[in-house]
């Protein structure tokens, strides 16, 4: 027979029991849903962060006080660690001449913009920039003029303002050239910052970007660390640099030979990389969860199945006088088992992306399919159907056809 006639065969049979059916796949769909949902809900978490995190230039990576991402209390090295300066910023940048931009930020949150009698929401951030530091956050000005070295070095009381804070207090005007309040310091606008990537549908366009000089005139030059960022001029030589930049930082930072670094270094890379490492166990779980689920599932087939074979006894005794071989009868009844799993997987796909991304929508995070959990979830269906399917096909093959025929 050919393999579309076992298919249709298979079909059949199970459409011949339509309730016992939903009854056996429902544990299939249990222990893909499962999976799926919360594959789904972590892609778009991940999707969102990674989308978030575009903000870094290609390969960029930032020297800290702190860790980027810590799950419990800071250590007592990181807790003593001295502030990082816009001077240290700046020697690093003259040793470190494999670099292609080394730059320094600052940045104060939780900040209204004002012009004439409008203003924004308190939740705006005030970002204190050098020249290299607009390269290295990918920082682009759509409309009007970037930094120049003469606002740095004069502490110029110039901005350049995200797209979210323009709508807000220039809806209907051209607001290049006028000027801003930011905690009672008049600032004049010299432009419009493109706009930026989005995280959990969230804007990342409610700042002001100053220069850094300007930054801590304003709120104090020691009072918080400066972030450096460095730029590699090519992937190739991105390791490279980031070794040179730690041993330049150890000596400017006077860190003796065989003391933990009192900095951290971290990039878009390795900060997906500790996401990943938060979700890694929480992935781990469901598929143990899943894998029990299925395992019972295929429990449940391979007794259904027995009983089937049992119940159309007759039916291959008829089958093997007309001539069919051992060969159809086991790939027959094989393939109902392994086509019960595949419908029972796909509707916990179709299940499981649907609730996860309902959950996700919560979280403002756009819409995902886990293609790869979705691959191996199918496959993981095939293989149940396979092992639990396997001995009911080879009983069902194996029967004796006289036996068979006169079977009541």
């Amino acid at each position: 027979m050919r393999i579309d006639q076992l298919f249709s065969i298979s079909f059949q049979s199970i459409l011949n029991n339509k309730l016992r059916t939903s009854l056996t796949i429902l544990g299939v769909v249990v222990g893909i849903f499962s999976i799926i949902v919360i594959m789904t809900i972590i892609t778009m978490l991940q999707n969102s962060i990674e989308d978030g995190l575009a903000m870094l230039n290609k390969n960029t990576f930032q020297i800290q006080k702190f860790d980027a991402i810590h799950t419990g209390p800071r250590d007592r090295n990181q807790r003593n660690r001295k502030n990082i300066t816009i001077e240290e910023a700046n020697q690093l940048k003259r040793v470190l001449t494999k670099a292609l931009y080394v730059g320094a930020e600052q940045w104060q949150g939780g900040k209204v913009v004002k012009f004439g009698n409008r203003e924004t929401n308190p939740n705006n951030h005030v970002g204190g920039q050098t020249i290299d530091a607009m390269r290295t956050n990918d920082f682009n000005v759509e409309l009007g003029r970037d930094f120049r070295e003469d606002d740095i070095k004069n502490s110029t009381d110039v901005c350049i303002l995200g797209k979210e804070i323009v709508d807000k207090i220039f809806p209907n005007m051209n607001g290049i050239g006028q000027t801003v309040r930011v905690d009672n310091r008049p600032l004049r606008v010299i432009g419009y910052m493109e706009k930026q990537p989005e995280m959990f549908g969230e804007s990342h366009d409610n700042y002001v970007l100053i220069p850094i000089t300007t930054w801590q005139s304003m709120y104090g030059k020691y009072r918080r660390s400066v972030n450096i960022m460095v730029t590699a001029p090519s992937t190739q030589s991105y390791d490279d640099v980031i070794e040179s930049a730690i041993g330049h930082f150890r000596k400017i930072r006077k860190v003796s030979p065989g003391e933990p670094n009192d900095f951290s270094i971290f990039s878009n890379e390795s900060l997906i990389s500790q996401v990943n490492d938060i979700t890694g166990p929480i992935k781990i779980g469901a598929l143990a969860v899943s894998l029990v689920a299925l395992i019972a599932a295929g429990i449940g087939i391979m007794n259904i199945m027995l009983v089937s074979v049992t119940e159309r006894t007759r039916e291959i005794g008829i089958r093997k006088a007309v001539g069919a071989k051992k060969t159809n009868i086991l790939l027959q009844f094989l393939l109902e088992a392994i086509v019960l799993c595949i419908v029972g997987g796909l509707a916990g796909i179709i299940i499981g992306v649907g609730i996860g991304n309902l959950a996700g929508s919560f979280l403002n995070a756009e819409f995902a399919i886990p293609i790869d959990w979705v691959i191996i979830g199918i496959t993981m269906c095939i293989i149940v159907g396979i092992i639990f399917g396997t001995y009911p096909a080879y009983k069902a093959a194996n029967l004796d056809p006289i036996e068979a025929l006169r079977y009541e």
